[in-house]
């Protein structure tokens, strides 16, 4: 389904650029809790092909696509040399970065719940494992890094909800025979978007109702 959308060299190279961006993020974090260079290099490793390759081994896509090219194990690896080299100006363009990462954010939670589709998953189970796609990295490196996960915490933008609506965007498309390039490129920039929007506005997520009156604030 994915190679009637796009050339495979199109889907090839959002690939890496999105694996690329993922990877700054779990660098620069490794760099903030002072890992050595080999820290650095498995954070941005895990950060970048971690919900994917969670993906492929639940759908059977085996061996995992991380694997078996080349590109996406060495492209982690860049990342890893640039901020190890330059995190002082990594951090600097911070803001253009988290743009990135919001485009990546997007791309892969189309691409995983399409590909999870493919596989025989049904549109509910293929939408929850596009959003595994887009933010199980993300998980992964907050776990190693010893923090609780950036989605879980109230005070952090909202991140898996434009994630959620992108994935479920896709998988409405699959199920009135609506997936064209067109409105793959509309999930896509939906999740982008609200992304952005989140991070411009603080948008975050509900707490428990009434909470403040029975739990003490951590």
């Amino acid at each position: 389904m994915l190679q009637q959308l796009f050339s495979p060299s199109v889907q090839h190279t959002l690939d890496l650029i999105g694996i690329f961006v993922f990877a700054i993020s779990g660098a620069l974090l490794a760099v903030r809790k002072n890992f050595d260079v080999f820290g650095i290099a498995v954070l941005a490793e895990v950060t970048a092909l971690g919900g994917g390759l969670f993906r492929d081994l639940v759908i059977g896509a085996v061996p995992p696509a991380a694997f078996t090219d080349l590109g996406y194990f060495v492209t982690p690896l860049l990342a890893t040399l640039l901020v190890f080299f330059l995190h002082p100006q990594v951090e600097r363009i911070q803001s253009a970065v988290n743009v990135f990462d919001a485009a990546g954010l997007g791309l892969f939670c189309v691409a995983g719940t399409i590909k999870a589709y493919e596989y025989g998953l049904g549109l509910t189970a293929s939408a929850c494992l596009g959003l595994a796609t887009a933010v199980g990295g993300g998980v992964l490196r907050d776990v190693l890094a010893n923090e609780v996960p950036s989605l879980l915490r109230w005070d952090r933008d909202l991140y898996a909800v434009p994630a959620m609506v992108g994935a479920a965007m896709a998988a409405l498309c699959i199920r009135y025979d609506a997936l064209t390039p067109l409105t793959t490129s509309l999930a896509v920039a939906t999740g982008f978007v609200l992304r952005l929007l989140a991070m411009r506005f603080h948008w975050r997520a509900p707490r428990a109702w009434h909470r403040r009156s029975t739990v003490r604030e951590e």
